[in-house]
């Protein structure tokens, strides 16, 4: 068990200093607590006897905490504004007599990262995660083994980045030695190098482990950007963790949403009650409304417009709302099209319906032509982004492409992509996009919402309202004026969905969707091993959810198929294209390749079982 700890805090923070004021910044406070004693307190928690503190810069600040921490001990670096980290290490040589933890003083973190340290079998292991993209990285190179070969800020000279440095890392006391015989050598060249120079030059002698958590809750506080990762996303996410009082039972859903949820979402609804109509349940809507916009435009330029419902609601909403005497095409190729006819059918919209292929990409052509032919001004088209029933992938950058020189607004049902496949609403000329919170943004069900060009909406003011609840404009004006919805809101899910937004910021839609993609060519290659085709080729697949060709086998039978899944943790979904028989899997939610795997082995199992193997 490890009972020391050395936490490097002698820098001077110059690049936050105006808001750390006249204190090093690991006294910044998040949740009415310092950088440095939320670090402290998870120490003493993993089992941590003796906390050395290496200081410099206001050493007596950190010397306050010995009163309330007997664990502490400082060591002051009198040269802190002329040397480096490794140099304020360099000052334990006569300190330290055993293997020992070595944190950096600015780095916020999760607990599970001390525990992976502590119990790790290895003896001198750093932590690294992957790559962050929040600026001023230490990236690192390791071996086939996954031990250090170099670190730096600079990608050019490594040869391959592994991993990220975290700050955190445990040492023994023999490697310890080592570093600091090294240090002797180095610092009669440089005294401004930092510690993990000094541990690159070692690692040829000792083998330094580089242990990598992808999914690891952490970051540094250097500047300003830095500190609004750290309270927006980082520590949030870090809070909800650490949180939690147990998990939950964990069911894989492979039906295309609601999806799996992470336990932190789930127990995010757990909060004291509160009237929706509350100054501080406003703001919580407002920041809902404000990031959701951010995934996909600017919002001086764009709006979200919330709904408690289905996100067949937000669909609705916009055809009943915006569209006033114009016609409508809506392109209807799958049962989502087919929905967005049916509303417009019962608005009495002046609508037409385009149909196309469930399982081939729009002919662009043909549409074209199709509109041309239509004796009235087209001002409005509609269709489905992804189709839930197959997985196909409209190209809606080229259909707003031909709408934006036509002078056609583009209302894009979303649901199956929105916050997976990347958008950008003025890019695609998307002037309306609906979507819902219990699919890729892996939130609860119950939330629906409208992102709206704001200037476009405001042009429907004077439209008659076909409705009450759902009409656009009114629920955006209300929203507007009193940061509220005009009816009652699903409380306890919208803080769901709040979580869920920020972890989705902290993962980032791109490297959501790469996660999805890794999943469904998992699920493509394992079916088509086991003999299995799917319906939509990968040029214009989602790669969110996919039909598959249900096997050709007397003895199958779909409901019996999904209750063997069932019982194994597993929900798969039906068909829903007419005359094709088929299922569908979705490799949406909080799952990776790996519980598609498990699913593979489980099909493969129940196939052998129907041919009797």
């Amino acid at each position: 068990m490890i009972k020391t700890a050395v936490i490097l805090a002698a820098g001077m923070g110059s690049r936050i200093r105006k808001r750390a004021g006249n204190r090093p910044k690991g006294f910044l406070m998040i949740d009415e607590k310092s950088i440095i004693e939320h670090s402290i307190s998870k120490l003493i928690e993993a089992g941590v006897k003796t906390i050395f503190i290496g200081t410099g810069y206001m050493k007596e600040e950190y010397e306050k905490l010995m009163v309330r921490y007997p664990q502490i001990k400082c060591v002051y670096n009198s040269r802190y504004e002329t040397t480096g980290s490794l140099f304020t290490l360099y000052q334990f040589k006569n300190y330290i007599k055993e293997d020992f933890l070595l944190l950096e003083s600015d780095v916020i973190y999760e607990k599970n990262a001390l525990e992976t340290l502590v119990n790790h079998s290895r003896s001198d292991v750093i932590l690294a995660s992957k790559l962050n993209g929040a600026g001023d990285e230490v990236y690192i190179e390791a071996d086939e083994d996954n031990n250090l070969k170099n670190m730096s800020k600079q990608k050019e000279e490594l040869n391959s980045i592994y991993a990220e440095l975290v700050g955190l890392t445990k040492l023994s006391y023999a490697t310890f030695q080592r570093l600091c015989d090294e240090a002797n050598t180095l610092f009669q060249f440089n005294q401004t190098i930092d510690y993990e120079y000094g541990l690159v030059k070692i690692s040829e002698k000792a083998n330094v482990y580089v242990h990598k958590l992808d999914n690891l809750a952490w970051c540094e506080v250097d500047d300003e950007d830095h500190w609004a990762r750290a309270t927006t996303i980082v520590y949030p996410i870090i809070k909800a963790r650490e949180g939690i009082p147990h998990t939950v039972k964990r069911n894989i859903l492979l039906n295309p949403g609601p999806a799996t949820t992470t336990d932190t979402v789930k127990y995010a609804q757990i909060v004291e009650d509160i009237c929706p109509r509350e100054k501080q349940f406003g703001e919580t809507m407002e920041f809902i409304s404000a990031e959701l916009t951010k995934f996909v435009g600017n919002p001086e330029k764009y709006t979200t417009v919330l709904f408690g419902g289905s996100g067949t609601a937000a669909v609705e909403s916009i055809l009943s709302s915006v569209i006033d005497n114009g016609t409508v095409v809506i392109i209807n190729n799958g049962p989502y099209g087919e929905r967005m006819c049916k509303i417009a059918e019962i608005y009495g919209l002046n609508y037409l319906e385009y149909k196309s292929s469930a399982e081939q990409a729009i002919d662009m052509n043909d549409l074209k032509i199709f509109i041309k032919k239509i004796s009235t001004n087209v001002s409005y088209l509609a269709l489905v982004h992804c189709e839930t029933s197959t997985g196909l992938l409209n190209d809606i950058e080229q259909i707003g492409e031909f709408c934006a020189v036509k002078n056609i607004e583009m209302i894009v049902d979303a649901m199956s992509s929105y916050a997976a496949v990347p958008i950008d609403m003025q890019k695609m000329n998307i002037s309306y996009l609906a979507a819902s919170a219990n699919k890729n943004l892996q939130g609860m069900a119950g939330v629906s919402f409208v992102i709206a060009n704001k200037d476009r909406l405001e042009k429907t003011e004077q439209i008659k309202p076909r409705n009450l609840y759902l009409h656009l404009y009114d629920q955006y004006r209300y929203f507007q004026m009193n940061k509220q919805m005009r009816f009652t809101p699903p409380v306890q899910t919208m803080y769901a969905l709040k979580q869920a937004i920020i972890e989705t910021q902290w993962e980032g839609i791109e490297k959501r969707y790469e996660r999805y993609s890794k999943s469904w060519t998992t699920l493509t290659d394992g079916i088509t091993r086991l003999g299995l085709t799917y319906l939509v080729p990968e040029t214009h697949h989602s790669k969110i959810i996919t039909s598959i060709i249900e096997p050709s086998n007397r003895k199958y039978n779909f409901d019996i198929m999904h209750d063997f899944f069932y019982k194994q943790g597993f929900t798969i979904y039906p068909g829903k294209i007419d005359k094709l028989e088929t299922f569908r899997i979705a490799n949406i939610g909080d799952i990776t390749y790996r519980d598609i795997e498990r699913f593979l082995h489980l099909l493969e199992q129940y196939l052998k079982a129907l041919k009797g193997e």
